[in-house]
C-alpha cells in the first residue's frame, strides 16, 4: 500500500489530483485509516506491532504528499508569474492630457507682452476695505459710479472687490515713482448673469507712474499690446469715456485683421490718465504709514481690460457662463490647442 501511495503521489499532475490521492489514503474513509480502525478487533498482543507498523506507512505517505504538494505549488507559481509578466519597457498606457483653461492662456498672453515692455507682475487681495476698493479712487460713498459697481459686502464692512484698481492704491503706497506694473485677478459685481454678465470675471488692470507721462504713452502700450495679440497690422482707436479715477478718460477698440473671417474694431477695456484725487489719496495713505509724500505733482496712466471678452471673441465662446460651468463637453474643445 505504502509503494502504491507514493508511486501515485509522485505522478499526481496538479493539486487536486494530489487532493483525490490524499483523500483515497488517509482521509477520513481512506485505505490507511480504515486500517487504523481495524486495530480493535486484533488480540492485544498483535495491536501494538500492527499499529507501528501502519503509522510507519502514514508518516510516510504525509511526507511523500507534503513534498509533493510544494512542488506543485511552486510550479503554478511559476506559471501564474510567467502568464502574468509584464514587459516594463513597453510604452504605458496613454492618459487623457488636461489643458490650460482659455482665460489662463488669455492672461499669459496679456502677462507675456507686458513683461517684455518692463512690466512687474502684483496679485492682491479679493477681500477688500472700502476705502482702498473706492474712496482712494476718488469714487466717495455719495458718487454715482457706485451704483454701477455694486457687490457683495462681508458683515465686517469690507467687501468683495469690484476691480484690480485697488492694487494700483496699494502698489503705490509701497513703491516710489517711477513705476510699472499690471495687476490680476477675479473681481466681483453684483449683477443679473446673462451670455455676456457674471458676477464674479476676471480683469487686468495696469499703472505706469512719473515725470511727463502723457497720453501718448498711454496709446502706444495699447497699441503694442494690440501688435501683440493681433498681428503687426493691429490698429488702436480710443473713445472718450468716464471713469472715476482717471481724467481724461478713454475706451479703447482694436481693429483686427482676422485672416479667418470678418475683421472688425474690437473693444477691449478703458483706459486714463491718473486722477489727481487718486494721488492725493495715495500720498495721504503713505503718510499715515510714516511714508513720504510724494505723487502729487506725479503723472501717470492707467487701463483695464477683462480676459473673458478677449477669450469669447478669439475661441468664438458664445456665453461667458460657459468659461465657469466646468463642462467638459466645453473646455475639453481647447484641450489640444491650448495643452
Amino acid at each position: 500500500m505504502q509503494q502504491e501511495a507514493i508511486q501515485e503521489i509522485t505522478q499526481a499532475p496538479t493539486l487536486e489530483a494530489l487532493q483525490q490521492v490524499k483523500t483515497k489514503y488517509v482521509g477520513k474513509s481512506g485505505l490507511v485509516t480504515k486500517e487504523l480502525g481495524a486495530l480493535g478487533k486484533l488480540p492485544p498482543e498483535e495491536r501494538r506491532a500492527r499499529g507501528a507498523e501502519i503509522n510507519v506507512v502514514r508518516q510516510a505517505i504525509d511526507a511523500a504528499l507534503q513534498e509533493r504538494e510544494g512542488i506543485l505549488k511552486r510550479a503554478a507559481l511559476d506559471e501564474k508569474l510567467a502568464s502574468e509578466a509584464i514587459d516594463v519597457t513597453l510604452p504605458g498606457l496613454p492618459l487623457p492630457a488636461g489643458g490650460l483653461h482659455p482665460i489662463t492662456r488669455v492672461y499669459d498672453d496679456l502677462i507675456g507682452i507686458y513683461q517684455r515692455m518692463g512690466y512687474e507682475v502684483v496679485e492682491g487681495p479679493e477681500v477688500e476695505g472700502e476705502h482702498h476698493n473706492f474712496e482712494a479712487l476718488n469714487i466717495p460713498w455719495y458718487h454715482p459710479a457706485r451704483d454701477l459697481q455694486d457687490t457683495f459686502w462681508l458683515e465686517d464692512g469690507r467687501l468683495l472687490r469690484t476691480h484690480t484698481s485697488n492694487m494700483q492704491i496699494r502698489y503705490m503706497v509701497e513703491h516710489d515713482p517711477p513705476l510699472k506694473m499690471v495687476s490680476r485677478g477675479k473681481v466681483y459685481r453684483y449683477e443679473a448673469t446673462d451670455a455676456t454678465h457674471e458676477s464674479m470675471f476676471h480683469q487686468l488692470e495696469g499703472l505706469v507712474v512719473g515725470e511727463g507721462i502723457s497720453m501718448a504713452d498711454l496709446k502706444g502700450t495699447i497699441a503694442e499690446m494690440a501688435r501683440g495679440l493681433y498681428g503687426p497690422t493691429a490698429q488702436v482707436r480710443f473713445q472718450p469715456s468716464y471713469y472715476p479715477f482717471v481724467e481724461p478718460g478713454a475706451d479703447f477698440a482694436v481693429y483686427w485683421n482676422n485672416p479667418r473671417g470678418e475683421s472688425k474694431w474690437l473693444e477691449l477695456g478703458g483706459c486714463g490718465m491718473v486722477h489727481p484725487n487718486v494721488f492725493r489719496a495715495v500720498d495721504d495713505l503713505r503718510e499715515a504709514a510714516g511714508r513720504d509724500r510724494i505723487y502729487e505733482g506725479m503723472t501717470g496712466f492707467a487701463f483695464g481690460l477683462g480676459p473673458e471678452r478677449i477669450a469669447m471673441l478669439k475661441y468664438k465662446i458664445p456665453d461667458i457662463r460657459y468659461f465657469y460651468a466646468n463642462d467638459p463637453r466645453v473646455i475639453g474643445q481647447f484641450r489640444g490647442e491650448l495643452g
